[in-house]
């Protein structure tokens, strides 16, 4: 049976549970993005869809967001509200 993990949410909302293969793999991924600068919610979507098309099984921009949210629940990255949009960035 498939590992499962339960995502946390910044503002304590419910979480979704997720195949922890496809968490790690977007975690990887959305981390590796983010390492090279701060990303509007756009131009992260964009990019982890770049990386990983063809290359993962289910909805890129869903599991992106749920595992973003996750992530910001953790601290490991922070939302910088920006003058037009957040930017999203590895928290130091």
């Amino acid at each position: 049976m498939e590992e499962k993990i339960l995502t946390l949410h910044p503002q304590g909302k419910r979480g979704v549970n997720i195949s922890q293969a496809k968490y790690e793999t977007m975690k990887k991924t959305i981390l590796e993005v983010l390492r090279k600068g701060g990303l509007t919610h756009h131009e992260l979507t964009d990019a982890v869809e770049r990386k990983l098309k063809g290359k993962f099984d289910g909805s890129i921009p869903w599991y992106t967001e749920g595992t973003k949210l996750d992530l910001e629940a953790r601290g490991v990255i922070e939302r910088v509200p920006g003058q037009k949009h957040d930017v999203y960035r590895v928290k130091r």
